[in-house]
């Protein structure tokens, strides 16, 4: 059973921004093309309906901390961590780490929750549990490797104010 998976991309100069580090949202890029790779190497696509599943994974979090900038033709290791195992989710987290050049270190880390729904006839989703094939070859990655906190903070003022749309 799979629980972590590891990708090495570069930065291309189409990754960067005017000054000439990778722009944030391609932090997310990076994240989805590990996640892409995790699953061809449990047999699978992303795109469950290859696999004759009338399912989707759509995003319902995804968040970045950004610790150190990434510049045109690093070496990035993108290493994905299964936080969670739901019955109709999945959460990831990213680690970031620079590879190449003098300063290899850790630069940003992130955190993705895809759910798992059923695509209906009229174009709506629904959530349903994740296929017992594609569940049974994933498991959860053991604490100790984890870089992000997984539970919320009590009392967050910030969590409350926008779960509650004020």
């Amino acid at each position: 059973m799979a629980s972590e998976f590891e990708v090495i991309r570069r930065v291309e100069f189409s990754d960067t921004d005017l000054a000439g580090i990778m722009h944030f949202s391609n932090f997310f890029r990076f994240m989805e093309t590990a996640e892409h790779a995790f699953f061809r190497s449990l047999g699978y696509s992303v795109v469950l309906s290859r696999a004759g599943l009338k399912l989707c994974l759509p995003r319902v979090h995804a968040s970045c901390d950004y610790l150190a900038p990434l510049f045109f033709e690093d070496e990035v290791r993108v290493h994905l961590l299964v936080e969670k195992k739901g019955a109709r989710s999945l959460t990831y987290q990213f680690q970031f780490s620079r590879v190449s050049g003098p300063a290899a270190k850790t630069v940003a880390r992130g955190r993705v929750v895809v759910a798992c729904a059923e695509r209906r006839e009229d174009g709506s989703l629904h959530a349903t549990s994740l296929p017992e094939s594609i569940a049974a070859q994933i498991q959860e990655a053991p604490p100790d490797k984890l870089a992000i906190e997984t539970a919320r903070p009590k009392n967050s003022r910030a969590c409350a104010t926008v779960e509650s749309g004020k």
